[in-house]
């Protein structure tokens, strides 16, 4: 079995930063891409930017410039970076990762962590 946590949600006020953190564990033999979505309330839940293990990256228009996302492959750790935040950022974060399992090494599954809240106030 696989587990993703994340942590680093809270309330910070517009313009503010917050880092948010996800560490996998478990039968991982490796992990392939990682990501970081998000839904706000009512909304559906959108890409905010994912990394490979080769560390290419990609990120949402909105978030472009103002978030980083990184990773330790050693780790099996992936971290966005969030600076300059907006209100319309609040939302809760939810990390991703394309996992291979020592129980099944010839496919990748899909991972989700339970989600941390961000908030970002006027």
């Amino acid at each position: 079995q696989v587990q993703l946590v994340e942590s680093g949600g809270g309330l910070v006020q517009a313009g503010g930063s917050l880092r948010l953190s996800c560490a996998a564990s478990g039968s991982i033999f490796r992990i392939n891409a990682m990501g970081w979505y998000r839904q706000a309330p009512g909304k559906q839940r959108e890409l905010v930017a994912t990394i490979t293990s080769g560390g290419s990256t990609n990120c949402a228009d909105s978030v472009k410039g103002r978030f980083t996302i990184s990773r330790d492959n050693a780790k099996n750790t992936v971290w966005l970076q969030m600076n300059g935040l907006k209100t319309e950022d609040t939302a809760v974060y939810y990390c991703n990762a394309g996992v291979i399992s020592y129980t099944d090494v010839f496919k990748e599954r899909p991972y989700w962590g339970q989600g941390t809240q961000v908030a970002v106030s006027s």
